[in-house]
C-alpha cells in the first residue's frame, strides 16, 4: 500500500498561527512545494469547527496564541475528531513544550525560527503516514462492509434453501459420521422407520415393524458406502393393512479436508402427494 505523489500534494492542510508573517511564510512555502489545498486561520477558536467541516489531513498548529493556546486546541480536536489519529504538527519556540505537545497527541513538531527544508520534510512525512492511515481505515471499513454483505447474502441463501426444502419435501435430516441424527425437520425418524428415542443418544437405531427389510437394507448399504442417492423408494405395511410409500434423496457431507462428516437428505411420503 503506497501513497502517490498527487495524493500528497492534494492533501488538505490548515495553518494556525496568530502571527500573520508566519502564516504567509508557511503558505508561500507550501504552495511553492506544490500543495494545492492550503488554508489558514489566525483565530484558534475556529480550528475545531473548521476541521469538523473540512477534515484536514494535517494541521500546522502554533502553541503560543492568545485566547486559546495550542494545547487547548488539541484537546478540542480530540472531542470532535471521529478517527484515532490527531493530524497535528505543532510549531513552538519553547524547547520545553515539545515533549508536552507530543504527550498531548501531536504527531511531530517544528521549532521557530523555521528551517524551511526541515518543515517541508516533516510535513511530507506526516502526510504520508496520515494518508496511509486513512487508506488502511477505508480498506478496513470496506472489508467490514463486504463481510456484512456476504453474511447477509449467506443468511438469505440459507433462508431460501430452508424454504425450498420445506416446499420440496416433507422432511429433512442430517447425520454425523457415526450415523447419529444431528438435525431433523418433520417426522424424519418415523418416516425412516426409527424409534424417536434414537435421537436421545442411542447409537443404534431401533427399527419399527412393517418395513420392507430388503428395501431398507438396500438403502443402508448405499449410506454405508457413502454414496449419494436420488428418489430412492421404500415402503412399509401398517398394522391396519394399509401400505405407505416414501421417496428419499440424500448425499454424503465432507469437510474442507475431504473427511466424511455425515449425511443429509430430504424425503416425501408419496401417497401424501398423490
Amino acid at each position: 500500500m503506497t501513497i502517490a505523489e498527487p495524493e500528497i500534494l492534494n492533501a488538505r492542510l490548515l495553518i494556525v498561527d496568530d502571527q500573520e508573517a508566519n502564516v504567509s511564510l508557511l503558505e508561500q512555502m507550501l504552495r511553492e512545494a506544490g500543495y494545492a489545498c492550503v488554508a489558514s486561520t489566525m483565530d484558534p477558536l475556529e480550528v475545531c469547527a473548521l476541521h469538523r467541516k473540512n477534515r484536514y489531513d494535517l494541521i500546522l498548529l502554533d502553541l503560543q496564541m492568545p485566547g486559546m493556546d495550542g494545547f487547548q486546541v488539541m484537546e478540542g480536536l480530540k472531542t470532535n475528531d471521529t478517527d484515532e489519529y490527531l493530524p497535528v504538527l505543532v510549531i513552538t519556540a519553547q524547547p520545553g513544550h515539545k515533549l508536552r505537545a507530543l504527550l498531548a497527541g501531536a504527531r511531530d513538531f517544528v521549532a521557530k525560527p523555521f528551517d524551511l527544508v526541515e518543515v517541508k520534510t516533516r510535513i511530507r512525512n506526516l502526510l504520508e503516514v496520515r494518508l496511509l492511515y486513512k487508506k488502511l481505515d477505508d480498506y478496513n471499513r470496506t472489508l467490514e462492509r463486504t463481510v456484512q454483505e456476504r453474511t447477509a447474502e449467506l443468511r438469505e441463501s440459507e433462508a431460501r434453501y430452508r424454504s425450498l426444502t420445506e416446499l420440496a419435501s416433507d422432511w429433512y435430516w442430517e447425520q454425523d459420521e457415526n450415523g447419529k441424527f444431528t438435525k431433523v425437520s418433520g417426522p424424519v425418524l418415523e418416516m425412516l422407520g426409527l424409534r424417536v428415542d434414537a435421537l436421545a443418544g442411542d447409537a443404534r437405531a431401533v427399527p419399527v415393524e412393517g418395513w420392507n427389510e430388503a428395501e431398507r437394507a438396500a438403502l443402508q448399504a448405499i449410506i454405508a458406502a457413502r454414496q449419494p442417492f436420488l428418489d430412492f423408494v421404500f415402503s412399509r405395511v401398517n398394522g391396519d393393512g394399509t401400505r405407505q410409500r416414501f421417496q428419499v434423496s440424500g448425499e454424503p457431507m465432507f469437510n474442507q479436508s475431504c473427511r466424511f462428516i455425515g449425511y443429509r437428505g430430504i424425503g416425501v411420503e408419496i401417497a401424501a402427494k398423490q
